[in-house]
C-alpha cells in the first residue's frame, strides 16, 4: 500500500484557522455528546411513559402505545432523520415551517437530529420498560393495591423503582447506541465526531489517521459509559431480581 502516514497531522492548523485538527475532532466529540445526551432525555421520558401505558388495563391506550412503538421502531433511522429534517417543515403551517428552515447552523441540524434520535430510541426504551414491569411478580402489584395505593402510586413507588434496576443493563446498551447512532446527523450537516473526521480527511487526505482518531474517541466514551454503569449496577442491584454486574459480563 502506497500511503503517506502522517500522525503529526493532528497538531497542524486546520483550514478554518481556529485550531489544530485535534481541536476540530474534540469539537465534534462535544457535539456528539450534546446530541446524544439531549436525545437520551427525550428517549427516557417518552419511553418510560409509553412503556408504562403498555402495561395498563386501558385497551385503547395499550393499542395506541403499541402503534407508537411499531412506528418508530420499524422505520430506518436514516429515513426518520430525513423526515424530521426535510419533510416536517413542509407539513407545518407556512410561517412555522419557514421559521424552522431559517434556524442558523448548526442548530438547524442539531434539533432535528435530537428529535429523531430521541423518538427512535424511545420506542426501544418503551419495550424494555414494559418487559421490566411485566417481569416482576404479580404479587408486587397486588400487595401495593392491597395497601391502598392508587394506580399511579403503584407504578411510582413499587413497580418502576424495581423495573428500572432490572433493565439497567439493556438501558446502558441503548445509551451507548444513541451515542453511536448520532453519527447519522452528519448526513444533514451536523458536524459531530464522524462529520469532523470526514472533514479532516477531505482537507488533509489523511483518511486512516482521521478515522482512527474518531474510532479511539468513540471507544474511550463507550468505555467510560460502561465502567460508570457497571458501578451503578452494583450499587442498585436488587437481590433476587438481578445480580451485581461481574467483570466481563457485558
Amino acid at each position: 500500500m502506497n500511503y503517506n502516514w502522517n500522525w503529526k497531522i493532528f497538531w497542524e492548523l486546520s483550514p478554518d484557522g481556529q485550531g489544530t485538527y485535534m481541536d476540530t475532532l474534540l469539537s465534534g466529540l462535544q457535539w456528539t455528546l450534546a446530541t446524544a445526551l439531549a436525545a437520551w432525555v427525550i428517549a427516557f421520558v417518552l419511553g418510560s411513559i409509553v412503556g408504562v401505558v403498555r402495561t395498563t388495563q386501558v385497551k385503547w391506550a395499550v393499542r395506541l402505545a403499541g402503534a407508537y412503538v411499531e412506528l418508530f421502531r420499524n422505520i430506518p433511522l436514516l429515513v426518520q432523520l430525513f423526515l424530521w429534517y426535510f419533510v416536517l417543515p413542509e407539513l407545518l403551517p407556512e410561517a412555522l415551517g419557514n421559521a424552522i428552515k431559517q434556524i442558523a447552523p448548526p442548530w438547524g441540524a442539531y434539533w432535528p437530529a435530537v428529535l429523531c434520535l430521541g423518538f427512535f430510541t424511545s420506542s426501544r426504551v418503551a419495550e424494555q420498560v414494559r418487559a421490566g414491569i411485566e417481569s416482576l411478580p404479580r404479587g408486587q402489584r397486588m400487595a401495593a393495591t392491597a395497601l391502598g395505593l392508587r394506580g399511579t402510586q403503584v407504578y411510582r413507588h413499587v413497580l418502576l423503582p424495581i423495573a428500572y434496576r432490572v433493565i439497567l443493563p439493556p438501558l446502558t446498551s441503548e445509551f451507548m447506541n444513541i451515542i453511536k447512532n448520532s453519527s447519522v446527523a452528519m448526513t444533514i450537516g451536523l458536524l459531530e465526531l464522524t462529520g469532523r473526521a470526514r472533514s479532516m480527511q477531505e482537507f488533509s487526505f489523511q483518511v486512516f489517521e482521521a478515522f482512527a482518531a474518531a474510532t479511539v474517541l468513540y471507544l474511550i466514551v463507550s468505555l467510560v459509559v460502561v465502567t460508570f454503569m457497571r458501578w451503578v449496577e452494583r450499587r442498585v442491584a436488587v437481590p433476587g431480581f438481578i445480580g451485581p454486574a461481574r467483570d466481563g459480563s457485558h
